[in-house]
């Protein structure tokens, strides 16, 4: 049905940056008369209403109550009801724009919206987000801090929009919640196989790393909560016991460029990989300077201790880079532990499990570097025999890796292939009322179930930035 759908059969000038043509049928207006801004008092009933940068607008309960901006006083906090357009001031560039499928109450950063007759709140969701794609908001809005914006209400009602019959924003918004829905069962399938994936894959690490490569070893008893049996010339060890140090990069964000060293985040650390496509670049004076402090090398094992915690990995780099506050740069004593096969370790269920226990913090999640070192691991004596696991794991796992590397590079393209869709269909670019008026009643797609996409945008999970 998508791969039949036309463009209109005429076109005109909009005056609109980010949607330069619209179908001649189609009007635009600003947005301060399409929408009328609300200031509701708080009734007592009121639970917190999150507005997410996917697009969700529901009661913080109803999606995760950990990884919040909490506020000790909520000053200045307005009611929001079931229907209401929620546009968030400070993330709007970012997505978080959407209709309230609640009644609530939320911070006054918080741009709330109730349509007038003849307009779609759920319409100009999804025409407002693509402002937001099309980095429209990110240029229009003076920025107040790092990736965000202050795009309040008086900019908002300034901008002109689409403004179609409101027989086909229903069409157009009927068929978007079809489309979405395909794509995210699609979506889901793929993510439950990765999960599957997942779970072989760390099954065969936990067995290795815990019993080596020889079913037959006799074993011992350790006295270890974590590690009660291992082969019996293994030992289980803290952290602190195999490092010479462990330090954490700079405490605040340096002035970043278009090229220079790269400069990594715990986002660019992965279990298997590298994912160095957004890494930022800083100068090679703040890289000298922030040298002083620990200098990244091969040999070395990245440890995330901020935002997603707990993911290690060998370098293996062959050049120079730099790292965050959220990574420690663990420095081995090399005569007890091979740098792959202790990040083998590190990710393995228990030693992750442990990782989590010691992770402190509401908001800003945090594993120690004090914490950290107290996490137990299993130790062969050998770095023979470390390394006998290391190539044996790599092997195992490869297939795995790979295969869980093609499903997200899947999930990636039909992400970016539903934001072109969602684009086509609010701009008139593609003609959908025949398809609309095509499709079965369904009941409407549930995503709430999935919060898969919350916290990927930000180091420390903030979704909800201020309150």
């Amino acid at each position: 049905m998508i791969a039949d759908l036309k463009p209109y059969a005429g076109y005109k000038e909009s005056g609109i940056a980010w949607a330069p043509s619209l179908p001649a049928t189609w009007r635009t207006e600003r947005a301060k008369w399409l929408f009328t801004k609300m200031a509701r008092p708080v009734r007592p009933e009121d639970e917190v209403v999150t507005c997410f940068r996917d697009g969700t607008v529901t009661l913080r309960k109803n999606r995760r109550v950990r990884g919040f901006t909490e506020a000790t006083v909520e000053h200045g906090y307005q009611g929001i009801r079931r229907g209401d357009l929620v546009i968030h001031g400070m993330d709007a560039f970012a997505g978080a724009i959407g209709v309230s499928d609640s009644d609530g109450k939320g911070t006054p950063v918080y741009n709330v919206c109730q349509p007038r007759p003849g307009v779609s709140a759920r319409f100009y969701a999804h025409a407002v987000r693509e402002m937001s794609q099309s980095q429209w908001i990110l240029a229009l809005a003076k920025g107040i801090r790092e990736r965000s914006t202050d795009f309040r209400y008086e900019m908002f009602g300034n901008q002109r929009l689409p403004l179609p019959p409101l027989d086909e924003q229903a069409a157009i918004v009927r068929f978007l919640d079809w489309a979405n829905g395909r794509l995210e069962r699609a979506t889901r399938a793929k993510r439950k196989v990765i999960t599957l994936l997942n779970e072989q894959k760390q099954a065969i690490i936990h067995r290795a790393v815990t019993r080596g490569l020889d079913p037959s070893v006799p074993l011992k008893a350790t006295g270890s909560r974590w590690f009660p049996e291992l082969p019996a010339h293994w030992g289980a060890l803290t952290l602190r016991r195999v490092l010479s140090s462990a330090i954490n990069g700079p405490h605040f964000s340096p002035q970043y460029h278009d090229a220079g060293i790269p400069f990594l985040s715990a986002r660019n650390v992965k279990a298997d990989r590298w994912v160095l496509g957004d890494a930022k670049f800083i100068s090679e004076d703040d890289y000298a300077e922030f040298s002083r402090r620990v200098r990244p090398e091969i040999g070395d094992v990245l440890y995330t201790k901020g935002g997603t915690t707990g993911i290690a990995r060998a370098v293996d780099l062959a050049f120079r880079f730099q790292v965050w506050v959220h990574i420690a740069v663990l420095k081995l004593q090399r005569h007890r532990v091979v740098p792959a096969f202790l990040a083998y370790c590190l990710n393995s269920p228990l030693c992750y499990e442990q990782s989590q226990l010691f992770t402190r913090g509401a908001t800003n999640q945090d594993l120690g570097l004090g914490r950290m070192k107290e996490i137990e691991l299993p130790v062969p004596r050998t770095l023979e025999e470390q390394q006998s696991i290391v190539e044996n794991l790599d092997e195992q796992t490869s297939s795995f890796t790979r295969a869980i590397s093609r499903l997200e590079r899947e999930i990636e393209l039909l992400r970016e292939y539903r934001i072109r869709l969602v684009a086509d269909v609010v701009t008139g670019k593609l003609d959908v009322r025949e398809a609309a008026a095509r499709l079965p009643y369904d009941a409407p797609f549930d995503t709430a179930e999935d919060d898969a996409d919350l916290s990927d945008e930000t180091e420390t999970a903030d979704e909800e930035v201020a309150e």
